[in-house]
């Protein structure tokens, strides 16, 4: 090999080096970062909604924008979308739904799959959630998600909530409220479903038999969004 292209492929190592080592530090910050630690592999958090009693209302919609902070600008392409309500027709015989959408937090994860730094992650309890610290907007986990369930943060945002961090340039999905979870409460959203709209909601711990949500997927028919995907999701659905 002459001088001249061992030098060369001596530049093209270092280059490769201080690329490599800064993507590797964030997957360790990332790591470090996770709350998977004061998560709880015994429990696995979940919804299940029933169809059939959700109202013509906005409230779990409503609900969740107000306690996490995002709204609208009537752009659908790039306004935040961490729940929304989504029609169903059935083209045979025009029978109609409406149910909400949001992240499935699934069990395999594809946008955790995908992310080339470690933001996008799952709890040991099953919540799946992003950290703002390190994500670096490559909407990789946007492209992933079979259920368009993330949103990219386009602009700035002010007035944000002090267990919410938002920012622009980054990527954010339904959280399962888990700042309320955490200190042992529930979703905002199935708070107001119950109280404001048709009682469709219920969350639970999925692994703890006395819970409600535990015994009606053990006697009653249920199903997830996309079975076929096998992601094992933790939002389940009735009379769908």
């Amino acid at each position: 090999m002459n001088p001249e292209r061992r030098q060369f492929l001596g530049w093209g190592a270092a280059a490769a080096g201080a690329w490599l080592v800064p993507a590797l530090r964030l997957v360790e910050l990332a790591q470090a970062r996770s709350p998977e630690q004061a998560a709880s592999a015994l429990q696995r958090w979940g919804l299940l909604i029933d169809i059939t009693k959700c109202a013509d209302c906005d409230a779990c919609v409503t609900a969740c924008r107000e306690e996490n902070g995002w709204t609208g600008h009537g752009r659908p392409a790039t306004d935040a979308q961490w729940i929304r309500k989504v029609d169903l027709r059935d083209r045979r015989t025009g029978y109609a739904q409406t149910l909400p959408l949001m992240c499935q937090h699934c069990e395999h994860p594809p946008c955790a799959d995908v992310c080339p730094t470690g933001a996008s992650f799952r709890r040991d309890d099953g919540i799946v959630l992003v950290d703002k610290h390190i994500c670096i907007g490559c909407r990789y986990c946007v492209m992933a998600c079979p259920y368009s369930a993330r949103s990219f943060v386009h602009e700035a945002v002010s007035g944000q909530k002090a267990d919410v961090p938002r920012g622009k340039g980054t990527v954010e999905a339904c959280t399962l409220c888990v700042h309320r979870v955490d200190r042992g409460g529930t979703p905002a959203c199935v708070v107001a479903c119950n109280r404001d709209g048709g009682k469709a909601m219920a969350f639970g711990d999925l692994n703890d038999p006395s819970a409600e949500i535990h015994r009606r997927l053990s006697s009653e028919p249920s199903t997830q969004v996309r079975a076929d995907l096998a992601l094992n999701t933790g939002v389940r659905y009735q009379g769908l």
